[in-house]
């Protein structure tokens, strides 16, 4: 069991790390558009603005600027004067690179670092990440229309519309629930290039899981280029000794394979020293439903990795659809703040980088909840709408605030230790898809949100 101290002393040191970068000069002079932005005294100065970003709520901008404001200390800095406009015009001066930056120099350091590596949790000793994309609905502007991309949809009473959609691909860490790297691209961009850009986040021995959509020649070859393992699930139409075990519907089965690269990728392979055939293990796994699938890995030894353990492992992706579930759901990733590419990307990259440090924070009350129910049938964890929602309303106490990082950190656990929910192994809930139309009705007048 990890050291809930360690755990503590973990996320108080990004909270100060994440205060003394958020003032530090050369974050605004590396992440303006111009020399001359946030140079002069503003009431939505640098810090001011990113905190409030990081805040993003479903309230009028006006609304959520004059209470943030208020809170921040308001009634001395005249805030109730600063207008929607004036917030407009600040964030133009913002790159939305400040958060990714913050993400990498503050979260990342902290989590990956030399100092709290003890405190990650591991798959065998691999780090266990998960690459996926998923598409989220825009607001409705020409600029976002150009730059993302259109998407039609109609009902049943013959009512159609059109709306901006973009594509999310993140690099996710499912066991210690860190975004390692996050993309935001078109629509019509294949997910398989997405993921390529994620190859310089991941570290040799790490082990990346991926759904049908990525199991592919140069995949592979590509997470094998960086000393790294994949472990990819096979559609039917695929690789042909993937076809021949979904013939033979056995589970258990475990083959190796020696795969040639494909014709049209091997002038590519001699350019980049990729090998033109590579061994690839295929395991066959029976699910719950009784449903066969069928995974490819670069996991070749049997004795150390026997096929009966990569159902479960396999399993461990769906902690991704969790997170995008927690972005789209209870953050609003969706509800964008603005209607400019320069908005929407900012505020998806504050979500992100949100995200990382909700699950550092949440850490030590997660430990106390984790020893204090482990051997019951029913255990419990850390409730992550009650934590998302605590850590946006106490947000300014906690990376602005004059208290104590201590004291806010101590507050906001007791709050995670009084609010848990239980954990109930095997249950399932049916997936089903919806239709554009349906989703949109959802989104507008059903879902539940945080803050």
């Amino acid at each position: 069991m990890r050291n809930d101290s360690t755990l503590h002393q973990r996320a108080l040191h990004l909270i100060q790390l994440l205060r003394q970068q958020l003032v530090e000069p050369g974050l605004a002079a590396r992440h303006r558009r111009r020399p001359q932005d946030f140079t002069r005294e503003r009431v939505l100065n640098f810090p001011v603005l990113m905190l409030l970003l990081l805040q993003k709520s479903l309230k009028s901008l006006q609304n959520h600027l004059h209470e943030f404001l208020w809170e921040l200390g308001g009634r001395q800095s005249g805030a109730s004067m600063v207008s929607a406009g004036a917030l407009s015009h600040a964030r133009a001066k913002l790159l939305p690179g400040a958060f990714v930056e913050l993400n990498q120099s503050a979260v990342l350091s902290t989590v990956y670092g030399a100092a709290h590596e003890a405190l990650l949790q591991r798959w065998r000793g691999h780090r266990l990440l998960a690459v996926d994309s998923s598409l989220i609905r825009l607001p409705d502007s020409a600029e976002l229309r150009q730059k993302y991309g259109v998407v039609q949809c109609g009902n049943q009473h013959g009512e159609h519309e059109s709306y901006p959609e973009a594509r999310v691909s993140v690099l996710y860490d499912v066991l210690n629930q860190i975004a390692r790297d996050a993309q935001l691209a078109a629509s019509t961009q294949a997910e398989r290039v997405l993921a390529r850009a994620h190859l310089p986040a991941i570290a040799a021995q790490d082990v990346v899981l991926t759904d049908r959509g990525y199991a592919g020649y140069r995949w592979f070859v590509e997470v094998r280029a960086r000393d790294a393992h994949f472990i990819s699930r096979c559609s039917r139409a695929s690789f042909a000794a993937a076809q021949a075990l979904f013939a033979r519907d056995e589970a258990g089965v475990s083959q190796m394979v020696t795969l040639p690269a494909p014709r049209e990728l091997r002038a590519q392979c001699r350019e980049r020293g990729w090998p033109l055939e590579l061994a690839v293990r295929f395991i066959t796994v029976r699910l719950s439903t009784g449903e066969l699938e069928v995974l490819a890995t670069s996991l070749l030894e049997e004795t150390s990795h026997p096929p009966e353990i990569f159902g479960g492992v396999y399993w461990r992706r769906w902690g991704q659809e969790t997170f995008y579930g927690r972005l789209k759901g209870r953050l609003d990733l969706e509800h964008c703040s603005g209607q400019t590419v320069a908005a929407v990307e900012q505020d998806f990259h504050a979500l992100i980088l949100l995200s990382n440090v909700e699950s550092v924070v949440l850490g030590p009350a997660q430990g106390e909840l984790a020893e204090a129910s482990a051997g019951r049938a029913v255990p419990v964890q850390v409730n992550r709408a009650v934590s998302l929602h605590a850590l946006k309303s106490r947000l300014i106490d906690l990376l602005a605030g004059a208290q104590p990082a201590e004291a806010v950190l101590a507050e906001l656990t007791e709050w995670f230790l009084h609010t848990p929910t239980r954990v109930r192994p095997g249950r399932k809930v049916e997936r089903r898809k919806f239709s554009p139309s349906r989703s949109y009705h959802y989104q507008r007048r059903v879902r539940k949100i945080v803050f």
